[in-house]
């Protein structure tokens, strides 16, 4: 059998970022406030993870949709950059790159303005089966926010990853009110490992608990679920046990991207066959060291550095 040429195949949401350092407020109506940097950057739940697996030393590629404006060719060569394959990165004739305008806010969670741009455009036949055959960890992530992306269409690419012993790993974005829970009913009993945080498990279960949240969505057929609960770390339910990780204490800059951080550094685990404990706390690291700086993967660890942070960082894990 030819050995996968890729580590991770990360398809879903590529999007230019706008991100601005701490400010201490919010403007109101009329109002200027200064920061004292703003970036461009890249972001979206797919460029984020296959970047991070990238940096971990692993074979990533993107699949995807840009817009044929300046954007979408920034967005490109950023991930060329990065190491991260670009060939299934598709252009829209129709539609702009996606993009997001980032607010940090010292001591409050960061706001979002999103446009979906070409994102709208990705379905599930783009995953084509070939890719999927040459994988060895098939990720999809935000999905909700993809609007041709049927539950149809991406649970058969999911089933044809488990025929072909891929595993399938996937997380969501919650853009406008819905039923997401009729568009994620098709698609979990195909999905080894489902990766919410705690805000969207509360808007698709309409359950407050993490652990509670998880339980419905194995109920619903997910294999394992990891439901992330940011300082508070994350509540995992497999087959097997059900736990709870604490958060890493680390300093706090900027949270974009750190949900996606954890999930490759989850996936490193699975591609480095670790044990579940071990993922976690691969995944709870990486998405730490993500927090330290502006932008979804700037402060990201190498593999050197996680290891060592693993190492030299206990993390307490308990069975509930």
């Amino acid at each position: 059998m030819n050995e996968p040429r890729l580590d991770g195949l990360c398809a879903g949401i590529v999007v230019a970022d706008h991100i601005c350092e701490p400010v201490d407020h919010v403007p109101v109506a009329g109002e200027l406030v200064l920061t004292s940097r703003m970036e461009l950057s890249v972001g979206g739940c797919a460029a984020n993870v296959a970047v991070c697996l990238a940096k971990l030393g692993h074979r990533a590629a993107v699949v995807g949709k840009v817009g044929a404006d300046s954007f979408g060719q920034f967005v490109r060569l950023f991930l060329e950059a990065q190491g991260v394959g670009t060939e299934h990165l598709g252009e829209s004739t129709a539609r702009d790159t996606s993009g997001t305008l980032v607010i940090n806010t010292r001591g409050e969670d960061r706001r979002f303005i999103h446009s979906i741009g070409a994102n709208g455009e990705l379905t599930g036949e783009d995953i084509s089966r070939e890719l999927i055959r040459n994988a060895r960890v098939l990720y999809v992530g935000g999905y909700g926010v993809m609007d041709a992306m049927s539950p149809q269409s991406l649970a058969a690419a999911f089933q044809a990853a488990r025929a072909a012993g891929v595993p399938t790993l996937l997380d969501v974005v919650i853009g406008k009110p819905g039923d997401h829970w009729s568009r994620l009913q098709p698609v979990l009993p195909y999905t080894d490992v489902f990766l919410p945080n705690d805000d969207e498990a509360r808007v698709i279960s309409g359950l407050d608990k993490p652990a509670e949240q998880a339980r419905a969505f194995r109920d619903a057929g997910a294999k394992t679920v990891i439901v992330t609960c940011g300082k508070f770390g994350a509540v995992f339910a497999s087959d097997e046990t059900v736990l709870q990780c604490d958060g890493y204490e680390i300093e706090f800059v900027d949270g974009t991207g750190s949900g996606d951080a954890f999930t490759a550094g989850y996936i490193h685990g699975l591609l480095t066959g670790a044990d579940p404990i071990s993922c976690l706390r691969y995944g709870s690291a990486l998405g730490a060291s993500c927090v330290r700086a502006t932008g979804a993967t700037s402060g990201v660890f190498s593999r050197t550095k996680l290891e060592a942070f693993v190492k030299g960082r206990p993390l307490a894990i308990r069975k509930l």
